[in-house]
């Protein structure tokens, strides 16, 4: 069964710094039209930092959505073009301080695909080195570090909502399960 559905136009509703908004016409694979609306993104990285004694390093920063701190691993957007595997060496160094030895690909993660082509790329990194953090101008994060095994249970109790947090230490718990790591 072919479920593609085709772009027949494309009008763009919005353009900010972040993110761009359309709303298409689509052809259904059944014949008919529908009106998609979409969130274009450039994209983001999140890298996970873990120590040698399994603790992962995260930031405690306001999230302006929700009116909350959130909980989350290092991450930030991709520019227009930019190499995750780049940006996410920087992102760590710049809101943790670190450095790694390692840095391994954790895959990719689509946030919400319903509406938004945002694609997340995430990492571990290992082998840390700690120096000074270096946010951008509008970034106020506290580092904090939680080990494997408590990160594990504060996503089953639901104390960790961040999607791309919650994937990389489940992720992460099964490569060290299966000892890939």
């Amino acid at each position: 069964m072919d479920l593609t559905e085709k772009q027949l136009n494309a009008e763009y509703k919005f353009e900010g710094k972040i993110i761009r908004v359309r709303v298409d016409d689509a052809l259904l694979p059944n014949g008919r039209t529908s009106k998609r609306e979409v969130v274009e993104h450039n994209g983001g990285v999140m890298v996970a930092p873990m120590d040698s004694d399994g603790n992962l390093y995260f930031v405690n920063q306001f999230r302006y959505p929700y009116f909350e701190v959130v909980t989350e691993f290092p991450a930030g957007k991709l520019e227009k073009g930019e190499d995750p595997y780049k940006a996410g060496i920087r992102e760590l160094k710049e809101e943790t301080g670190a450095t790694a030895e390692k840095i391994i690909s954790l895959g990719k993660l689509y946030p919400s695909p319903g509406y938004c082509g945002e694609i997340i790329h995430l990492y571990l990194a290992t082998g840390l080195s700690f120096g000074e953090q270096n946010p951008d101008d509008d970034e106020f994060l506290e580092v904090k570090k939680i080990h494997i095994s408590k990160a594990v249970e504060m996503v089953m109790d639901g104390a960790l909502p961040d999607s791309k947090t919650q994937v990389g230490i489940l992720k992460i718990a099964r490569l060290l399960e299966n000892g890939k790591i």
